[in-house]
């Protein structure tokens, strides 16, 4: 799996973090996205999807 995140379309709603904390965090300075791991283990998939399917803005997708 392989993640990708676009930093222009974010918001910073955080729900990202809130599904996949060690997937995701938020910057401190502005609170956008951070990637902390942009191929997680497959064990974490659902979490992943979950992240992307819950981002207001869709800016997370998810690529097998």
């Amino acid at each position: 799996m392989r993640v990708v995140v676009d930093q222009g379309r974010c918001v910073g709603a955080g729900q990202c973090v809130l599904a996949a904390d060690d997937v995701f965090d938020q910057r401190d300075e502005d609170g956008l996205v951070d990637l902390l791991d942009p191929s997680p283990p497959q064990s974490r998939l659902a979490d992943v999807r979950h992240a992307a399917a819950v981002c207001p803005a869709s800016a997370i997708a998810v690529e097998d």
